[in-house]
């Protein structure tokens, strides 16, 4: 495999770990979320669910620098939900709102994204995985 063909693997890997933790967004705006008891618990579960598939998908992949794309699919994700919020607020609430209208929220959900893939990312690299 090329570099350039590795590179296209960990963008669509990356973009596809970022769609994935939009499941916790979506199952906020629908109501599904209160299938765990509240909306507190339910992201709390959903989050933790999510990221154990990030570590379990990262690791599966045997991908060279897990940190990296970890880090880099939390961005994908924050650049989702950011989106998305800027997409359904106006048409779920009548007008924008989220972190979209507010500088230190976006920043505040970058780095909060970042923070949890980086994190993510060294759990994954502390994990032994045995290569083929």
């Amino acid at each position: 495999m090329t570099n350039n063909q590795a590179d296209k693997q960990n963008i669509t890997l990356i973009l596809g770990l970022g769609a994935l933790a939009l499941i916790r967004p979506l199952m906020k705006i629908t109501g599904f979320i209160h299938i765990f008891g509240s909306e507190a618990a339910g992201s709390i579960v959903m989050t933790i669910l999510i990221s154990i598939a990030w570590i379990l998908i990262v690791i599966s992949k045997e991908v060279h620098n897990p940190i990296k794309i970890l880090v880099l699919a939390g961005v994908s994700y924050a650049a989702f939900a950011i989106i998305l919020s800027g997409i359904l607020s106006p048409i779920l609430d009548g007008s924008l709102q989220g972190p979209l209208t507010n500088p230190i929220a976006l920043v505040s959900v970058l780095m909060t994204n970042i923070i949890w893939g980086l994190v993510l990312g060294m759990i994954a690299s502390a994990i032994p995985y045995k290569k083929n």
